[in-house]
């Protein structure tokens, strides 16, 4: 058995540090270093088996022992990935997470992480793994019934989406690690992600947006729906309004919360806004404080025809016994038959109300500052980037107005 020995930096026992290369076998080597004293006193060592030649080893040895000089050596850990995901979820994801967000970051990793990484060693998790998960993600699927095609990878055939959105959680997770100082660095942060692909959205014209107003009035819920495409609300804003944040006489609400609906078990939390810029107060249009004083008129006789089955949450948009309205019965039973009257195409969404609220006013020349604070965005620059498709016509308003000013 062959063995060579590296003294080092000083030892308080010694005075020197030794780090050992053992050879085990043909192109096996065992590196054991000094790492420190145990509670009790004795001495402990690193003990990590190389596979290759003897300056491989070596290598290992030298840029260890100068990480534990520098002091930024990370001892290994035994723990796997599923032990280590379990302990961040309970420690540090959830007393920072609103409920809905960590289940689904719960469930992203049992879907999609756990399976390919869970078993492995959080110390060898390497970039290498996690980019071989991702090109995993979105791989095209192979559907049931087609027959394999020669040199092509299949996989999941996930969205970039869903594998960036993968991505967060995981590397959130990973980046605690680091701090924990049970990870040298995060292997998230070295990998290649799948270049994202924004959802075209789909905004209504000032003609197709009059015509759905127009169907809407049809509706049960057509105030709702006039509510959120001239105030440009996400729907979880709307559907949390409460009587308390409108004031029918100035004509005036107040986003102050949000809904969020549990991904299991069913039920509801009252959660703040997305961001901070998202608490604001929206001027309202007099159609719209007349359809909402009409409105509450009609609520207030349902609730006496309820009685004692009324469950009051002080909500604007209710069920008939006061529970919030649950977004995919309101798109099935009463948006979608909207847009059909309407002459519409039924691929526009339920969130596209607010982005033909932002494309109306840029387009009939409003100041963007104005729109963003409408919307509740951190800053004007994220409402240009998001609706910059409506830029072109207003540069050619800017250069007709630059004409009529200079030129006459």
């Amino acid at each position: 058995m062959e063995s060579i020995s590296q003294k080092i930096a000083p030892d308080s026992q010694t005075g020197r540090r030794s780090g050992q290369i053992i050879k085990r076998g043909d192109d096996t080597w065992l590196v054991r270093i000094f790492t420190g004293l145990d509670a009790q006193g004795k001495r402990r060592y690193l003990n990590k088996t190389i596979k290759g030649k003897k300056k491989d080893a070596a290598t290992y040895l030298n840029k260890t022992l100068s990480a534990i000089d520098t002091g930024t050596f990370v001892e290994p850990s035994p723990i796997t990935v599923d032990e280590y995901l379990d302990k961040w979820l309970q420690t540090a994801a959830r007393p920072r997470l609103r409920l809905r967000t960590y289940e689904y970051y719960v469930e992203m990793l049992k879907r999609y992480v756990r399976p390919v990484l869970g078993k492995k060693k959080l110390s060898d998790l390497r970039p290498l793994d996690i980019q071989a998960l991702y090109t995993h993600m979105t791989a095209p699927k192979l559907k049931k019934g087609d027959v394999p095609q020669q040199g092509v990878i299949y996989g999941l055939g996930l969205s970039a989406r869903t594998v960036r959105y993968g991505h967060i959680v995981l590397s959130s997770a990973l980046k605690q690690a680091v701090k924990w100082m049970m990870l040298s660095q995060n292997p998230a942060s070295l990998v290649g992600l799948p270049k994202p692909v924004r959802k075209e959205m789909q905004a209504l014209s000032p003609k197709e947006a009059a015509s759905f107003l127009n169907a809407a009035a049809e509706d049960r819920w057509g105030t709702l729906f006039s509510l959120a495409l001239t105030t440009g609300m996400r729907p979880e804003e709307y559907l949390a309004l409460q009587w308390k944040d409108v004031d029918l006489k100035k004509g005036v609400l107040t986003v102050q919360r949000a809904i969020a609906w549990h991904r299991k078990g069913g039920g509801f939390d009252f959660t703040a806004p997305k961001t901070a810029h998202s608490r604001r107060s929206i001027p309202l249009p007099a159609s719209v404080v007349q359809a909402l004083a009409a409105h509450k008129r009609q609520q207030a006789e349902e609730r006496l025809k309820a009685g004692a089955c009324y469950q009051n949450y002080d909500l604007v948009f209710a069920a008939l016994e006061g529970t919030p309205l649950m977004i995919r019965n309101l798109v099935r039973r009463h948006f979608k038959p909207t847009l059909t009257r309407a002459k519409l195409p039924t691929s526009i969404r339920l969130y596209d109300l607010r982005h033909s609220c932002a494309t109306l006013l840029l387009a009939a020349g409003e100041n963007p500052k104005v729109v963003s604070e409408r919307l509740g965005h951190a800053g004007v620059t994220l409402t240009l980037d998001v609706y910059s498709h409506v830029l072109p016509t207003m540069q050619e308003a800017a250069s007709e107005k630059l004409e009529a000013i200079l030129f006459g």
